[in-house]
């Protein structure tokens, strides 16, 4: 018993030794490797040692797939970009991507406007003309925000998706294989390298042999990432259809959004239609003031004067020969100043008094004013009617 029991441990030293020498060996013969690749490199750069040159076909493959790369990368962040501003918001869907997660759904900007115009119309009063027209717009927000969440996972799915897809998957094996041609390279010269220096029959021998096998092993892997190269070709294919898609996938967002704001503009001017008749009764607060650029000059219908039988109807007139309504005519307080836009307009200043009235077929957003001897077109928003 106390010879097999000192037996054994004696047989497992005995049997882990080759193993562990091996081991060693191998991490030696490792350490070889690298050593006679850095030493090649190093002579390469400083021009000692000659370097084996790729043909010009598979450096223009080379080049074509390094710019397929880059400029893949520079599209899929400004795409990032256009699609969610909001870098804070791109981080959280990277680190949700990275994790395996479902990426919560999040509102959009436009759909969270709408929500708080009906809330505040539900405040407001949603009989009153401002509530009342706070949900008008505010569920014209909420399809607008809606387009654009349908956009932009349409366009996540389509072209975002397939672009990352080569960057994490096609590149890093085209990167993969590209290493070990390089470093099959450098084993295929730094063989040359020895052959040239050796002196002895044996070592020019056993310098030849190592000298055939990297070459070998070097046609390998050339062929392989040849292959890999080419297939850019596919990729541009690929990410050709995706662009498409994209831009279908825009074009429909945008009719969609001038689709609804068409649609909201034509109710907005039937409910101020509507409302306008109102407007000569007096109104008791100021508006605000109007944003952004000068209303739209309308074309105003002018009435004709017939001087007498001999002289000829005009076609049209001046504003100055358009005589006032025998009734109809107010009073208006000007609220802001405005500049004319043109000839048919007239300046105001603020808080100065003028005569207006409406004539046949004028847009409902303007009335003409006098004061003196001016007439022009005035935007009503900026008028506070007196009587």
């Amino acid at each position: 018993m106390w010879m097999l029991s000192a037996s054994v441990p004696g047989a497992g030293r005995d049997a882990q030794t080759p193993r562990m020498d091996f081991n060693v060996k191998k991490l030696a013969s490792g350490a070889g490797v690298f050593f006679s690749r850095a030493v090649q490199f190093t002579e390469e750069k400083l021009g000692q040692a000659e370097k084996t040159e790729l043909d010009a076909h598979f450096e223009n493959l080379l080049s074509r797939a390094d710019s397929t790369k880059n400029w893949t990368e520079k599209i899929l962040r400004q795409t990032e970009v256009l699609l969610q501003p909001n870098p804070s918001a791109r981080i959280e869907e990277f680190l949700y991507e990275k994790l395996d997660r479902k990426i919560p759904s999040r509102i959009t900007n436009g759909e969270l406007l709408g929500q708080y115009m009906i809330e505040a119309a539900s405040e407001f009063g949603p009989g009153t003309p401002y509530g009342s027209t706070l949900i008008k717009v505010g569920e014209a927000q909420r399809r607008l925000g809606a387009a654009d969440r349908d956009f932009i996972q349409s366009s996540m799915i389509n072209f975002l998706t397939p672009l990352r897809n080569f960057l994490e998957g096609d590149w890093k094996t085209i990167s993969k294989e590209r290493r070990l041609l390089e470093n099959r390279r450098l084993d295929l010269d730094a063989c040359k390298s020895r052959l040239k220096k050796a002196k002895a029959a044996e070592a020019k021998a056993a310098a030849e042999q190592e000298l055939r096998l990297a070459q070998t092993g070097f046609d390998h892997q050339a062929e392989i990432t040849r292959l890999l190269l080419e297939g850019i070709s596919s990729t541009h294919t690929n990410h050709l259809r995706c662009l498409h898609e994209f831009v279908e996938a825009q074009a429909t967002y945008y009719a969609q959004c001038y689709q609804y704001t068409l649609d909201l503009q034509k109710l907005l001017d039937s409910s101020n239609s509507e409302m306008l008749p109102s407007a000569f009764v007096g109104n008791s607060d100021k508006p605000a003031p109007p944003t952004g650029s000068s209303p739209s000059t309308a074309t105003i219908p002018v009435v004709p004067s017939f001087a007498g039988p001999c002289n000829p109807t005009p076609s049209s007139v001046g504003f100055t020969e358009v005589s006032p309504p025998s009734s109809g005519t107010r009073k208006a307080r000007v609220l802001y100043d405005y500049d004319a836009a043109d000839s048919s307009e007239l300046d105001l200043l603020a808080d100065e008094l003028i005569t207006v009235y409406s004539l046949p077929g004028m847009d409902s957003d303007w009335l003409m004013g006098e004061k003196g001897s001016k007439k022009g077109k005035v935007p009503v928003t900026y008028l506070e009617l007196l009587n």
